[in-house]
């Protein structure tokens, strides 16, 4: 090869006077002996490396037996001589060797051909370190042979991707692998190549000479060509390919200069032109920094001043269209192989180091994964990045891949086992016949129809004691939350929509805000007429009356009202997929779990403030069971709440455990409202009708009490005013209309807050008859 004999020559010259030299196309053994080209360097590695990958791809293909054709001189011999030494270990057997001599005429190809080829047993593979020209005559003695489909051919650098050897034998070449090292095109080069003409290039003495050959014309119109007219242009010359070298003579300018341009910014940081080191630089100085120079192009020199091995693997195939070109099937280095899922990162040290992507990339392949299998073993950390498969004579498949850059999987999908792409994850929701629906749909089903049940009673017996009693307007309130807790809960359990997202989120605040915020209603009704007593103050207390109660609970769920509403407009309901466990995605509506939890917060506190009443009420009188009733719900409530938010917050992402787990908190949270506080009315109403009637119970006040006695009626269960607070009663009901001669008693009947709504004069001054029973209602 004319690059490696003028290298050799220049550089065993330019060694004895110590001037570095960098080559863009030597890739000769012989030139890695430092000891007779210290000075030489190259941006290309050296052949040895190219016989690896040789070795390489032979391995891959499970080629055990080939034939090697060398042509005689360094660049040949020295080639297989390293493709032989690497093939020793690889398991890579060698039927016979032929060396192309010089100056061979046809016959000599010939023979060549059909000594290889001698038997039907002869192997059908021939390596073979040759230039373009010894290249293209052994083409077309296949093709004189007529024995072009029993020979594959796995060519070196030297023919690499040229169109040269294979112009008007695309046929023979069919099938043919070839080797060139990692290069890539330049648009700079061919936007300035395209744009020369024959005016513009007159420095370049062979540029004419390239003019005639490309456009079959004759500069000055001798000969049987026709007369260039110099208005042709090279954008019109069909299939132009940028030559393969152009890359390494831009780098090999490249590294020049940046050895220069380190070299001044060292030693000479005054300026050049008076740089005294310049005086003394020896070529070991400046070979110093040209073996230190690496730049954006990843070229790098080794110790012997060597290129980085890195090639590019083609295959000449035939296309779709019928044309012929070179396609890149794969591509080689000398570093260690890095695992599946581990990018390339070049740094100072070796061609690159792996570094893992994260767990939701990739590593992007241009094929379908089952058109080929990876190898990731080979001996002497070589490794051959996509391995090739042989689908039919003379074509060869192989994906490639950028194993640089880590691709991202999206949202719906994650890398597969080989990390060489993305697979759809599996959509999962809690199914109809999931367990974690079946449990808390049947428990929000029984929670509805019992919630009915307790409606439906309480309608048929609405007038009578223990319901009336009861506290009508604000248990129906109850109820609704109660129901309405239970649908919410019921709705949370089916595959998300938006418009299911927006029933949730008002859902479980509204429905819970109606439980508590009647409970707090009645609770802190009970303390302040409790409390009045207890005070002595001549007047009831305010906001007690029934139609009181409900405009107080409104007022307070429709802060949540508001609260949900503008939660709605500022985060519009969605749904969307989240990753579980890297295995799976669940559609769930779009919120967070702080947001979630923001929007129970207002429920909370109400709980609280409940819990807080229903404490405070714990003493009053023995018979006026509903307030025991009440605290012993909110203690319960905050029993299942305190357990809730660990195992909703616990639940490391799982969707299952938080729908189902805040699905139960909220059915439970209903059903301990539900039976604690409407299970004892039901049962009486239903099975002990005796004891739902109108029963008076004593009081003793002192004798300073009303002249005579009456029966005062309220609206809860019987309840006897304790004596300690009679006093306070008695001064209560005299300075309102009780005249001050006389002992008499006073029989409270039913809760004493109710029996004050009751309480009024005659026109004698007296305390008056209640309204007969069927009038009561509270």
């Amino acid at each position: 090869m004319e690059f490696i004999a003028a290298s050799l020559f220049s550089s065993r010259n330019k060694s004895e006077v110590e001037i570095p030299q960098i080559s863009y196309a030597s890739t000769s053994v012989d030139l890695s002996d430092k000891t007779r080209f210290e000075y030489f360097s190259r941006v290309l590695p050296p052949d040895t490396y190219q016989a690896q990958a040789m070795v390489d791809i032979a391995k891959e293909l499970q080629w055990n037996y080939v034939n090697t054709i060398a042509e005689a001189g360094t660049y040949g011999e020295k080639g297989i001589e390293a493709f032989k030494e690497a093939a020793k270990n690889s398991g890579v057997c060698l039927a016979k060797s032929r060396i192309i001599p010089r100056n061979a005429d046809g016959k000599a190809y010939e023979d060549i051909i059909n000594d290889l080829l001698e038997s039907t047993n002869s192997a059908k593979v021939g390596v073979m370190f040759a230039d373009e020209d010894n290249s293209r005559r052994l083409l077309k003695a296949l093709i004189r042979l007529n024995r072009t489909q029993e020979l594959t051919l796995v060519a070196s650098d030297s023919w690499g991707a040229k169109v040269h050897p294979v112009t008007g034998l695309e046929a023979a070449a069919v099938g043919t692998i070839t080797i060139l090292s990692k290069r890539k095109d330049i648009k700079e080069f061919d936007d300035y190549f395209l744009n020369l003409t024959l005016d513009n290039n007159k420095r370049n003495p062979w540029f004419p000479e390239y003019w005639e050959e490309t456009f079959n014309c004759s500069i000055r119109g001798n000969g049987k060509r026709k007369k260039c007219t110099g208005q042709e242009s090279l954008r019109d010359v069909p299939g132009y390919k940028q030559e393969g070298l152009v890359q390494f003579v831009i780098d090999s300018v490249f590294a020049l200069a940046h050895a220069v341009q380190d070299m001044l910014s060292v030693h000479c940081k005054n300026g050049f032109p008076r740089c005294p080191y310049l005086r003394r630089l020896s070529g070991e100085d400046f070979l110093g920094f040209i073996r230190n120079v690496s730049f954006t192009d990843a070229v790098q020199f080794n110790a012997n001043g060597d290129g980085l091995g890195r090639y590019d693997i083609y295959q000449f195939q035939q296309m779709p269209d019928k044309s012929f070109d070179y396609t890149l099937v794969g591509e080689w280095t000398d570093s260690h192989p890095c695992k599946f899922g581990e990018s390339k990162r070049r740094n100072s040290q070796c061609c690159w180091m792996c570094v893992p992507c994260k767990d939701n990339e990739y590593l992007k392949v241009r094929c379908d994964e089952q058109d080929y299998t990876m190898n990731t073993t080979f001996s002497r950390c070589f490794h051959l990045l996509l391995s090739l498969t042989v689908l039919a004579p003379h074509q060869l498949v192989s994906p490639y891949q950028d194993e640089e850059t880590c691709q991202s999987c999206d949202d719906k999908s994650k890398p597969n086992p080989n990390r060489t792409g993305c697979v759809r994850l599996p959509e999962v929701y809690i199914e109809f016949s999931s367990p974690w629906f079946l449990l808390p749909a049947a428990f929000c089903i029984f929670g509805m129809i019992t919630t009915i049940f307790v409606l439906v009673v309480f309608i048929r017996y609405n007038r009578t004691p223990v319901i009336m009693a009861s506290g009508r307007e604000l248990c129906y309130l109850l109820l609704l939350g109660i129901f309405m807790s239970y649908a919410t809960a019921f709705v949370m359990l089916v595959r998300p929509s938006p418009v299911l997202c927006a029933i949730r989120r008002l859902g479980i605040g509204v429905s819970l805000c109606f439980i508590y915020a009647a409970l707090l209603t009645k609770t802190n009704r009970i303390y302040r007429i409790f409390n009045v007593g207890i005070k002595a103050m001549v007047k009831r207390p305010s906001y007690t009356s029934p139609r009181s109660q409900i405009l107080i609970c409104t007022c307070l769920v429709s802060v949540q009202v508001v609260g949900g509403l503008t939660w709605l407009g500022f985060e519009k309901p969605a749904t969307e997929y989240r990753l579980h466990e890297k295995d799976y995605l669940a559609m769930e509506c779009r919120s967070s779990q702080v947001a979630t939890m923001m929007s129970l917060f207002y429920n909370m506190f109400l709980i609280v403030l409940c819990t807080v009443y229903a404490f405070k009420t714990r003493k009053i009188p023995q018979n006026f069971n509903e307030a025991k009733y009440i605290a012993f719900t909110m203690y319960s409530t905050c029993i299942v709440w305190s357990a809730f938010i660990p195992i909703y917050f616990g639940a490391n992402h799982d969707f299952r455990i938080e729908v189902t787990s805040l699905c139960m908190c909220v059915a439970i949270s209903s059903t301990v409202s539900l039976f604690c506080l409407f299970a004892p009315k039901v049962y009486i109403v239903l099975f002990q009708p005796h004891k739902n009637v109108r029963q008076a119970a004593s009081a003793s006040l002192p004798s300073t009490a009303c002249k005579t006695s009456r029966t005062y009626y309220g609206g809860s269960a019987g309840v006897t005013y304790p004596a300690q607070n009679g006093s306070a009663l008695r001064q209560s009901l005299e300075s309102e209309c009780c005249h001050e001669e006389g002992r008499d008693r006073v029989e409270v009947v039913n809760a004493f807050p109710d029996s004050l709504d009751e309480f009024s004069c005659d026109e004698g001054g007296e305390i008056a008859d209640p309204p007969p029973p069927s009038a009561v209602d509270t």
